[in-house]
């Protein structure tokens, strides 16, 4: 095993893991594919290699054709066996272990040793959490990877925070390999491309061995197109059959799920502000990675306000907010969010050039009774301003500061 010379580092994860490392708790990594999973790893084995340079490590790479033979729980667990050390603490570090049968029932008999320090990572959602939750309950901590982050985009490409650096960020997306490529659109484009093609085809397709490939592709390009906006699996249908495309209910409820499972989209739940509840029908959905949501659908200019709100959303998925939509008689918070005891609103706007788009964005947040932040997020460039109380706050600014 060798761990590659040069490491970007991603501290911000590293450090929420550190606190986990050598208990007899499995670390879980889940995340899209291509967001750095693998480098977090890679990272993790350094940091054991420079506290223990003694520590013997075992890594196990399910893509690659040396360990093809790995099919099996108990292909699993009788390599490990064959290459722990008695005596020793012996670190495992499993990626893209959903491609092992039943690999669950491995990880618990490994985990009865307490000297197994277990680390993982996954590219489906309900595959790490589902089987996790019923094999392991209560044995596992899962830590979410996401793109990285424009602050990370910055750091990873050495770039100055400007306007030109924040159109690259939501023109190619965070994906941390752009760093290898020449950031313009013939070359980044045709990379995005074959990362949405294996999301697709192995992870949606293959795996839940679908044949109307022709509908997923425009239930995606759909999807594209209406960012943040709120609508049902019912919308969906009814806009297809529009376009002469017959699926059921039923049918998109499942394909949409297959999507979130593999991270491809989030699904953001609309939350009633009064009643304390989940409304049942109709949800937002927003794009793990911009650059693959563009690739998909063209990086247009009318789509600028759209693009703005995923950008904000994903980047307090980043700083580790549950988040839900609000909803209040005829308001609605763009995103209310969550972190312990700690709560924010938000309001996402390309700009604040009206009268009545000030009166919407800062009244709706006027709305809600409580003494927790509120701001709003636009593309206006001036700082230090308030409505009522209520602060805006530049997008550059919020994906640096907040």
């Amino acid at each position: 095993m060798k761990i590659p010379k040069t490491i970007k580092k991603r501290d911000g994860y590293i450090a929420r893991i550190i606190p986990f490392m050598r208990k007899p708790l499995i670390k879980v990594l889940t995340g899209q594919r291509r967001v750095g999973k693998s480098y977090l790893l890679f990272q993790l084995m350094e940091q054991v290699q420079n506290e223990d340079p003694d520590a013997h490590i075992i890594y196990i790479n399910r893509e690659d054709m040396e360990f093809d033979f790995m099919r099996t729980a108990a292909d699993l667990n009788n390599y490990i066996l064959a290459n722990r050390k008695e005596g020793a603490r012996n670190y495992i570090f499993i990626d893209e272990i959903q491609d092992i049968s039943e690999f669950e029932k491995a990880l618990r008999s490994l985990l009865l040793d307490e000297s197994n320090d277990i680390y993982i990572t996954g590219s489906n959602a309900r595959l790490l959490s589902g089987e996790l939750a019923t094999y392991l309950s209560g044995r596992y901590v899962e830590f979410k990877v996401y793109s990285l982050a424009y602050s990370e985009f910055l750091q990873f490409h050495e770039l100055e925070n400007n306007a030109a650096s924040y159109d690259l960020y939501t023109r190619y997306g965070g994906l941390p390999y752009l760093i290898n490529l020449e950031l313009n659109d013939d070359v980044v484009n045709e990379y995005l491309k074959s990362i949405y093609s294996t999301i697709v085809f192995r992870d949606v397709v293959s795996r839940y061995n679908l044949r109307n490939t022709v509908f997923l592709e425009r239930l995606i390009q759909f999807l594209s197109e209406n960012i943040g906006s709120l609508f049902s699996a019912k919308n969906i249908s009814d806009y297809l059959k529009s376009q002469h495309t017959q699926i059921s209910v039923n049918q998109i409820q499942n394909y949409v799920e297959y999507l979130t499972n593999a991270f491809l989209i989030h699904r953001v739940g609309r939350y009633d502000l009064i009643g304390k509840r989940f409304f049942e029908i109709g949800e937002k959905y927003y794009f793990e990675n911009m650059g693959i949501r563009n690739v998909i659908i063209g990086y247009r200019l009318q789509d600028r306000a759209k693009i703005l709100e995923n950008i904000v959303y994903n980047h307090l998925l980043y700083r580790g907010y549950a988040i839900k939509v609000g909803m209040s008689a005829s308001s609605e918070i763009d995103f209310v969010c969550e972190k312990g005891a700690e709560k924010l609103y938000v309001q996402a706007t390309l700009k604040l050039d009206s009268e009545t788009t000030i009166e919407r964005e800062f009244g709706n947040l006027l709305k809600v009774q409580d003494n927790y932040p509120k701001i709003v997020v636009s593309e206006d460039e001036f700082r230090g301003n308030s409505y009522e109380g209520i602060k805006h706050v530049f997008i550059r600014d919020f994906l640096l500061d907040y």
